[in-house]
């Protein structure tokens, strides 16, 4: 073998030893994203982890305008406040209407007035909480009825009728602590919450007057977990409120001992319809202001806390991601779109108008984000869509890496906000969050501000912020994965 020829050769070889030590997800971010890109998504990280901004945010909306429920007052104030914000920004801002119901809580009060061993002239105030629907509120002066424990839909199934007619059902389903100790917090939640969603119409099928709910949430300081729950107008409209778990345990023993019998008050109303917005803003893309990646999360809260943890810091990270592009002066070649939701919480009618109003532009949304689990230290990112995502990620998590968020998973569950855009082929990420202790907070009087860590927020709006700047920046497409559209989408 000639001399010249040999060299070449063995040149070649080395060549291709060193190119199969090329991961495909490495080879293909030369061709997603450049040296340079990296680096500049370090720059965003580094900036994230050292600024207050997305904390100062959550500050204001919680502490300053407090519970933002759908339809409220407060909820009017935050949409303009966060409008204002993000055209200080130097964002192109607009409020897209949308119609919402305006739930009111009401006076929310229970007792036990009969029960095995009671002292002669006392009662126990049992804690509740008025859950969220229609035709859900008792007379003015209350009910009173005896009280029969369940410990699931199946146990009531099995009931007779007539031990079950005239009464109040008591659902008394723990929430699984062992999961959330196992990782799958969001799998306790669900098992929890679907006797809160169905609870009522379960009771009312089995001839009751109300529906109690053990609360669907982790903490055990005596917290009723509010939210909505079903109506069937083919169903008696029956009142169904939460209860807290040592209430509902209370009522269990003594419902073991005999008689147990509860006057409860609940009297939320359901008011007209009343304008409100998402707040829609763009930072606009310098190569292809086209394509959108939308960076979001809901400003409505329930009106118990004064929703820190669900979701001001969701909308907070969102605004953040947008600021620190514009103080690095960085530009991304994608239009990044800051959404804050309106009315999640209350039957995602903010998403609904964005994906009606966006029907025929979905092949322009490049990708969605959504944060709204907390702000639970970050451990990388969820992913919905092509599986060939998982592997084009991995530079962005070499880049997350270094503050302990470089995990790429697959998952399902992006957000509610962003499903009709899952649903359409959008591809759709959130933060992967340490959910150990969100589901203590969610949804009660004990979301609040102090329940945010500063330096996991900042955290959080790393990855969000360099997650976005990526997508924005990416140089080659992303697959399209249409989606089944689940049951409350249709």
């Amino acid at each position: 073998m000639p001399k010249a020829f040999a060299s070449a050769f063995l040149a070649a070889v080395a060549c291709s030893f060193l190119m199969s030590l090329v991961s495909p997800a490495q080879s293909k971010a030369v061709a997603d994203w450049t040296a340079s890109d990296l680096e500049q998504l370090r720059q965003v990280q580094t900036a994230a982890l050292r600024d207050d901004y997305a904390y100062q945010q959550t500050a204001h909306l919680t502490d300053n305008i407090g519970p933002r429920l759908a339809g409220s007052p407060q909820s009017a104030a935050a949409v303009q406040y966060v409008a204002d914000e993000l055209r200080k920004l130097g964002l192109e801002v607009r409020l897209q209407k949308v119609s919402v119901p305006y739930w009111v809580r009401g006076e929310e009060r229970a007792e036990l007035v009969g029960y095995p061993g009671q002292v002669p002239g006392t009662q126990q105030k049992i804690v509740v909480t008025a859950l969220a629907s229609l035709d859900n509120a008792t007379p003015p002066e209350g009910i009173t009825a005896d009280v029969v424990v369940v410990g699931s839909f199946a146990e009531l199934a099995a009931l007779p009728r007539e031990k079950v007619a005239g009464k109040i059902v008591v659902f008394n389903e723990p929430f699984d602590h062992s999961k959330v100790a196992a990782g799958f917090a969001l799998a306790a939640y669900g098992e929890a919450v679907a006797y809160r969603e169905d609870g009522r119409e379960a009771a009312a099928r089995a001839g009751a007057v109300a529906a109690l709910v053990r609360s669907a949430g982790g903490a055990e300081f005596r917290l009723p977990h509010t939210g909505e729950t079903g109506y069937d107008p083919k169903l008696p409209a029956i009142p169904a409120a939460a209860v807290t778990a040592e209430d509902a345990e209370l009522m269990a023993r003594l419902a073991a001992q005999g008689p147990v019998r509860l006057h409860l008050v609940v009297t939320p109303k359901l008011l007209p319809n009343v304008d409100s917005y998402n707040v829609v803003a763009d930072l606009k893309g310098t190569a292809h202001p086209e394509q959108v990646v939308i960076v979001s999360g809901h400003l409505d809260s329930w009106d118990l806390g004064t929703g820190a943890l669900d979701d001001g810091v969701g909308v907070a990270v969102s605004m953040e991601a947008v600021e620190l592009l514009q103080r690095l002066h960085l530009k991304p070649k994608r239009t990044i779109r800051v959404v804050a939701w309106m009315a999640e919480e209350t039957g995602a009618f903010g998403a609904r108008v964005y994906a009606k109003e966006y029907a025929g532009d979905m092949a322009n949304h490049f990708a969605a984000i959504e944060t709204d689990l907390g702000a639970g230290h970050p451990l990388g990112i969820n992913v919905s869509g092509d599986d060939s995502l998982l592997a084009r990620l991995q530079p962005i998590a070499g880049v997350l890496q270094s503050s302990g968020a470089g995990v790429i998973r697959p998952d399902e569950d992006t957000g509610v906000d962003i499903t009709p855009l899952k649903v359409a082929g959008v591809p759709t990420f959130s933060p992967i969050q340490d959910l150990r202790t969100y589901f203590d907070y969610h949804h009660t009087a004990a979301d609040t501000l102090d329940k945010v860590d500063p330096h996991e927020l900042q955290e959080n709006a790393a990855v969000v912020a360099v997650l976005a700047y990526a997508l924005a920046n990416m140089n080659g497409d992303l697959p399209r994965k249409p989606l089944p559209t689940p049951d409350w989408l249709k």
